[in-house]
């Protein structure tokens, strides 16, 4: 993991280690992985491992923001900051990612500097769901040099395996514009219908149908809600770039302690599907609604008209968006995910709280 300022809570920085599926969570649903397999295709970090026994709060951190979004070194510039601004909040970061064919939840410095100097290399791949069997079978057990960032698809299973409930992250995929003929919808969402982590992030990418990613999200049996963040009454899911969309969440939610409420009673019933909760990006850094429409309006367009479509379609369309604002969008990208971040660990600490009352009336009773 990246060395950051820690809290008084944090732990010294430890060495990874492969922990067999008894030692995770209990209540899952999913079958164990393969005996004979295990040990070869999935680690957790020691760090991360102590925490969710000892009932710190941990939050999961994708990949692909940096092995497909931000330009090196920014990206590493980014990985640091974010795992740093977890462990000041309080709480354990667990970037999640893929080396050498083996799915890694929780990173040494030297791992994660490693996974994203390879961004652009086409040995390092954007993981979905789909991914993961070919990675860990080519990498982890064919010994070709194959590494990856994971989506928010890729990065729910892993975090689950290992016990994490939170996940904070950008923009969530989505239903692309014309999804209903080219049916282009993004793993996330199906991931979030099958999966009981907790998604935070600034809704879904501004350039998809928005409207019908909501419509799909319900069709999933997904929980949606948007966080207030100071404005009354019901408010809009946002739009990533834009605090507002002109579709209203589904549901709103207060603070950090509502949220892991929800989150509790999810994951206690158990309800085995997962949760999205929608942080506007801040007030200062967030485009005029209007202004990124057109933008958005031009990117895509341009991406139909040269066919680029599929994996490679969001990439390009973040680029020409970066383009097409004069990095206007790169300043909103950042300032929204340090948001979920902060948010995301404040939501994690809230629920170790309520974890931890639950043990404890569970001894007195």
């Amino acid at each position: 993991m990246l060395p950051a300022k820690r809290c008084s809570s944090s732990l010294p920085t430890l060495r990874t280690k492969i922990i067999p599926y008894s030692a995770r969570t209990a209540g899952s649903t999913r079958h164990p992985i393969s005996t004979h397999t295990r040990n070869k295709l999935f680690s957790v970090h020691e760090e991360v491992v102590h925490a969710l026994q000892t009932g710190k709060p941990v939050v999961a951190l994708e990949t692909t923001i940096y092995t497909h979004g931000f330009p090196y070194p920014e990206n590493i510039a980014l990985a640091s900051h974010l795992e740093s601004l977890v462990r000041v909040n309080g709480g354990v970061p667990a970037t999640v990612g893929v080396l050498d064919g083996i799915a890694r939840v929780g990173l040494e410095t030297e791992e994660l500097i490693r996974l994203i100097s390879t961004a652009g290399s086409k040995d390092t791949w954007k993981l979905s769901r789909r991914d993961l069997g070919f990675i860990g079978g080519l990498g982890g057990l064919r010994g070709q040099k194959l590494n990856g960032g994971t989506t928010i698809s890729g990065t729910m299973i892993l975090a689950h395996l290992a016990g994490i409930k939170i996940f904070a992250t950008g923009g969530l995929g989505g239903v692309h514009r014309g999804g209903e003929n080219s049916m282009d919808i993004s793993a996330d969402l199906t991931e979030l219908g099958r999966t009981p982590v907790c998604v935070i992030s600034s809704g879904s990418k501004s350039f998809l149908d928005i409207p019908r990613t909501l419509e799909y999200l319900e069709t999933q049996g997904v929980g949606v809600g948007t966080f207030a963040d100071g404005r009354e009454g019901s408010v809009d899911f946002p739009a990533f770039f834009s605090r507002d969309s002109g579709v209203k969440s589904p549901q709103t939610i207060q603070n950090e302690q509502d949220a892991a409420a929800i989150v509790h009673a999810q994951f206690s019933l158990p309800v085995n599907s997962g949760l999205l909760f929608a942080n506007p990006v801040p007030v200062e850094a967030a485009m005029k609604r209007e202004e990124i429409d057109g933008i958005i309006a031009t990117a895509v367009q341009e991406a139909d008209g040269m066919g680029i479509k599929g994996a490679k379609n969001t990439p390009y369309v973040l680029k020409r968006i970066r383009e097409l604002s004069n990095n206007a969008s790169v300043i909103a990208n950042k300032a929204l995910i340090e948001a979920n971040v902060i948010r995301g660990t404040k939501v994690a600490a809230e629920l170790c709280e309520l974890e931890k009352q639950d043990k404890e009336d569970g001894a007195h009773g």
